[in-house]
């Protein structure tokens, strides 16, 4: 017997809250990345390392805030918790792989393919290993070429959101990418729930437990990982460089004085100490400007 399956038990309200997740985590873990690939130092692995875990931590929040809408009107949906957390651990895993990938070896061709393939895979794999978390009545199977173009369309989003994290500079810009993340990956999730179908065993006297149910894991989901990312994003906010950018990579050109020329002003100034080391020149030039 299959089962009646609703991707949108609450109407709109599971898949915009989602998607309003997958662009903070994103936001996020592409102003980390762009932080520490334009300013380096010994701080850049603690930049990659908390813009790897907001895009984890976004994406499977996203994940699971949409999962609250599905439903099987014959059967009752519950929750795994080991299974479920062990989700998001690849999730941030596998992202943080291809976060450091691109944060150290930079928008290369051999860079962006391979860390791209491993954070859509990733993507992917926290997707479906969350769905074998999921407790019912019944067998959960999928059709494979609609699961292989959720893969691609994980893939490719991935690979354009760590290019965007390495090559654009721009608040605005980066947010703008960030969007553009949330509808690729809110699209990957939708794509591959589209593949679902639910094939129900007969009902029997005394079935298996069904696990932790939507609204014991609603709180972990919500509370744990939201926190996190509000905690991360006190600390983009209160880094200058992170909201700012960088003027002169960011194409704005530097303010100058009024009346100096723009090839005068774009000159650094003379340092101190190398005209301190020109005794003899000044004094030359204030032997010729005296009457």
């Amino acid at each position: 017997m299959q089962g009646t399956v609703d991707g949108f038990g609450y109407g709109l309200v599971t898949p915009v809250a989602a998607y309003l997740m997958a662009c903070l985590g994103g936001a996020l873990g592409l102003r980390c990345t762009t932080r520490s690939v334009r300013n380096g130092g010994r701080y850049r692995p603690v930049w990659l390392a908390l813009g790897s875990a907001a895009i984890g931590s976004g994406i499977w929040t996203m994940h699971f805030i949409a999962m609250m809408g599905f439903t099987v009107a014959e059967a009752p949906i519950g929750y795994d918790r080991a299974v479920t957390f062990a989700s998001l651990a690849v999730a941030v895993v596998m992202v943080g792989v291809g976060v450091f990938i691109v944060g150290y070896r930079g928008a290369t061709t051999m860079a962006l393919v391979t860390g791209g393939t491993l954070t859509g895979l990733g993507i992917a794999s926290m997707h479906y290993l969350g769905m074998a978390g999921m407790r019912l009545r019944g067998t959960i199977e999928y059709d494979t070429p609609t699961v292989a173009l959720s893969v691609v369309i994980a893939v490719v989003a991935a690979t354009a959101a760590l290019w965007a994290a390495v090559s654009v500079h721009r608040f605005s810009a980066s947010l703008l990418a960030s969007l553009v993340m949330g509808i690729a990956v809110s699209g990957m999730h939708y794509v591959g729930m589209a593949a679902v179908s639910v094939h129900l065993h007969p009902a029997t006297g005394g079935g298996p437990d069904p696990g932790e149910s939507p609204a014991t894991l609603l709180a972990p989901v919500l509370i744990g990982p939201l926190v996190f990312l509000l905690l991360a994003a006190a600390v983009v906010m209160f880094d200058p460089l992170l909201v700012g950018g960088d003027r002169e990579r960011d194409g704005v050109e530097a303010p100058r004085r009024p009346g100096i020329p723009a090839q005068r002003a774009a000159r650094p100034p003379r340092r101190a100490a190398a005209w301190a080391a020109e005794p003899g020149r000044r004094r030359g030039l204030a032997q010729r400007d005296r009457p």
